[in-house]
């Protein structure tokens, strides 16, 4: 393989027209991203919010209204699709019905006028990582799902591409196909050291695959960083909303003590991890996430059962703290008191997981 390149991209607009409105409005707005060469990084958020768009853009399908494009360190943006080092793999695989699979793969190395015994080697290779080896004469439609969507990575991966774009390329399967298949979408983009970008709306799928995700929101970036960074550390109630289940605490800061701070949550004192530069009487919103609760007879909030349902591996809990909501994860029910609709109870947690926003 090549030497390792890396995406940037430098103040990307793209401007669209509302067809109702008849109004411009920006699907990507002013994002400045820096991809590492060989990491696997998802652009991640709800439907409209600018992901497809900027992906697109990346490919070559779209042309930016502002800002640059660059692979490695070239600029990209004049470049048409097939001159930009990059491969895409669509969510509807876009094989060739009437070609077998070895013709499917072997197509984009055709195209650039690989000679015979390298197609042969290359695509012979490529199937094998792709574990269909021996599937070489079978049409793409006698394949199933999970099959096809290999056969369209394989075809990606042919053409040797510094950058492999995904555009949520497992939303046509099952969900237990999904899951083997994103494992080992992630496996081989490991084994070969391949940068990618990945588009889901799923995600479970981000947390699983990516070394970063980028949440975007209404066309711009809102947060970039590892899982678990997103996860623990969201900067905003909207990436806490968007990753995970989340509730939501407000108090009041009463004092900063080290590495944790107290606050007054429903004229309880409650001790959360230090925010910094907040002062006695500021507003303070929590991001509390349900597995980090505990429920019991003793803790730091009282509060009121309102639904309590037994899901295998937890018991699902639905608490009031005064007029707040709060859902709780309580692993492993098994050996633990469960408690009713109806009983009063008090939650606590550590420090450390009640992130101030």
């Amino acid at each position: 393989m090549a030497q390792k390149k890396g995406v940037r991209i430098e103040h990307l607009s793209k401007i669209y027209k509302d067809p109702k409105t008849g109004k411009d409005f920006y699907a990507v707005k002013d994002t400045t991203l820096d991809i590492a060469p060989g990491s696997f990084v998802t652009l991640l958020g709800p439907s409209g919010c600018g992901k497809t768009t900027t992906l697109r853009m990346i490919a070559g399908f779209e042309s930016p209204d502002e800002g640059e494009i660059y692979i490695g360190n070239e600029p990209i943006n004049e470049l048409t699709p097939n001159k930009r080092d990059t491969a895409m793999v669509f969510q509807s695989y876009a094989l060739f019905p009437h070609y077998n699979v070895f013709d499917n793969v072997a197509y984009g190395l055709k195209l650039r006028k690989v000679p015979k015994d390298e197609i042969q080697r290359r695509v012979t290779d490529i199937l094998a990582l792709v574990e269909l080896s021996g599937m070489e004469a079978r049409m793409t439609n006698q394949l199933s799902g999970g099959q096809q969507q290999r056969v369209a990575l394989a075809r990606a991966l042919v053409v040797e591409p510094s950058v492999l774009l995904f555009d949520e390329p497992l939303s046509n399967l099952d969900a237990k196909l999904r899951v083997s298949m994103r494992t080992e979408i992630r496996r081989i983009q490991q084994q070969l050291g391949i940068t990618a970008l990945y588009v889901t709306h799923d995600q479970a799928e981000a947390m699983s695959i990516s070394d970063k995700i980028i949440i975007m929101n209404k066309g711009v970036v809102a947060q970039m960083g590892t899982p678990s960074e997103i996860y623990y550390h969201p900067v905003d109630e909207f990436v806490a909303d968007f990753i995970g289940e989340a509730n939501f605490l407000d108090g009041a800061f009463k004092g900063a003590d080290g590495d944790t701070c107290t606050l007054v949550i429903d004229g309880h004192d409650v001790k959360v991890a230090n925010p910094g530069s907040r002062k006695p009487g500021d507003n303070c919103r929590v991001v509390l996430r349900p597995e980090a609760v505990k429920i019991g007879e003793a803790g730091v909030l009282p509060a009121k059962v309102t639904l309590s349902c037994f899901m295998g591996s937890y018991q699902n809990y639905h608490v009031m703290v005064g007029k707040t909501l709060v859902k709780i994860t309580d692993s492993c029910p098994i050996n633990k008191k469960i408690y009713n609709v109806g009983d009063d109870v008090w939650l606590s947690f550590e420090p450390e997981c009640a992130h101030v926003l």
